[in-house]
């Protein structure tokens, strides 16, 4: 099984120079829902997402060579400009889980800082933009140290696999347009252990794909993803979903394909309607969505039958709707908005966002 282990990168530290790299990574919104895991970091069923753009992580890591003696991470971590020792923590755990890929961070003092363009922690897959972003500027980090990754196909499937270790969806977010994870029979390539392109098998009208996410709550989940797959161990309904995942996600390589819009939006409503399904049916039970969520359901629901106009939503974990819309109808789609939705929203936050052309080193 690939591990990426590489006990020979290890660095002289007299002869190395301090940096640092940056990369801006995007969330991603899954249209196959990727929800239960096993081993390490591994899915119980394969999925497929739509990089974002808008809704991105900036994160620079900075680097110098240690003059101390101490061996394991050393990290200053930076939020938004301010420490955070809870994601500090939770970050120097990840670097000493993959110091047998990466064994010269034990040798560098380290500080990352790290930006969202969107709220945390609310369901719009923040640690899949954040992990994904650190993950490649490791990757660049090893590049620059030691020339070991000059092809890009190759870089980005190490950065995938890195990345995968430290979220799940973050794997996804290293490539443009789209990307699956999970090994597909129908797809020869794809792999649990990262994620692959996809654009290249999409029609056109899904690379202009637009992705408005509605913001009910700009809180905290109450119960994080990590917690929730783990329920999923216990779900009564759990091999069922990963049969039902794998049957739909097959069906939607042709839609994507043909470009059937109403086919791609019908399967994106009823994987996150799914998805939530499978947190009110844990144990404990849980619901992320809020009233207001489901005020915006209905609305939806009711203009796309009133109108015949090609718009539907999704969720990821957490109570944001994502509205999905082709080009073509977005003229009607803001006025629909403007009018019946922002109300709907905290203080009206919308995030204007579609499909995105994946990570950018800044």
């Amino acid at each position: 099984m690939l591990d990426y282990v590489n006990p020979k990168l290890i660095i002289d530290t007299a002869a190395t120079k301090a940096g640092k790299i940056a990369w801006k990574s995007p969330s991603n919104l899954a249209i196959i829902k990727y929800w239960g895991k096993y081993g390490r970091q591994l899915p119980q069923n394969p999925s497929i997402s739509m990089t974002l753009d808008a809704a991105f992580t900036e994160t620079t890591l900075e680097y110098r060579p240690k003059t101390g003696v101490h061996d394991g991470i050393s990290l200053d971590f930076y939020f938004e400009n301010k420490p955070n020792e809870a994601f500090k923590t939770k970050l120097v755990k990840f670097l000493e889980s993959i110091t047998n890929i990466f064994p010269f961070l034990r040798q560098l003092d380290l500080t990352v800082h790290s930006y969202n363009s969107f709220p945390h922690s609310s369901g719009i897959a923040s640690s899949a933009s954040s992990m994904s972003a650190l993950a490649l500027c490791l990757c660049s980090l090893e590049h620059q140290l030691f020339g070991t990754l000059d092809d890009d196909q190759a870089f980005r499937q190490k950065a995938s696999f890195v990345a995968r270790l430290g979220s799940g969806s973050a794997c996804r977010s290293i490539y443009p347009t789209m990307a699956v994870w999970g090994t597909v029979g129908a797809i020869e390539e794809a792999s649990n252990l990262y994620a692959i392109p996809y654009a290249d098998q999409v029609h056109e009208v899904f690379h202009s794909c637009h992705d408005d996410i509605l913001i009910a709550s700009r809180g905290e989940k109450s119960v994080s993803s990590s917690a929730g797959h783990q329920l999923m161990e216990d779900n009564l309904y759990a091999e069922n979903r990963y049969l039902q995942a794998r049957q739909r996600l097959i069906s939607l390589l042709d839609i994507l394909k043909d470009g059937d819009f109403d086919a791609f939006g019908k399967i994106s409503e009823n994987e996150a309607l799914t998805l939530h399904a499978l947190m009110m049916t844990s144990n404990p039970s849980y619901i992320l969505m809020r009233p207001n969520s489901l005020a915006m359901i209905e609305k939806i629901r009711r203009f796309r039958k009133e109108s015949k106009t090609p718009l539907y939503f999704s969720l990821d974990a957490g109570p944001n709707l994502h509205l999905l819309y082709p080009d073509s109808v977005t003229t009607e789609v803001k006025a629909f908005i403007d009018n019946e939705l922002k109300h709907l929203c905290e203080n009206g936050e919308i995030i204007a966002d579609k499909a995105g052309e994946g990570p950018l080193e800044v």
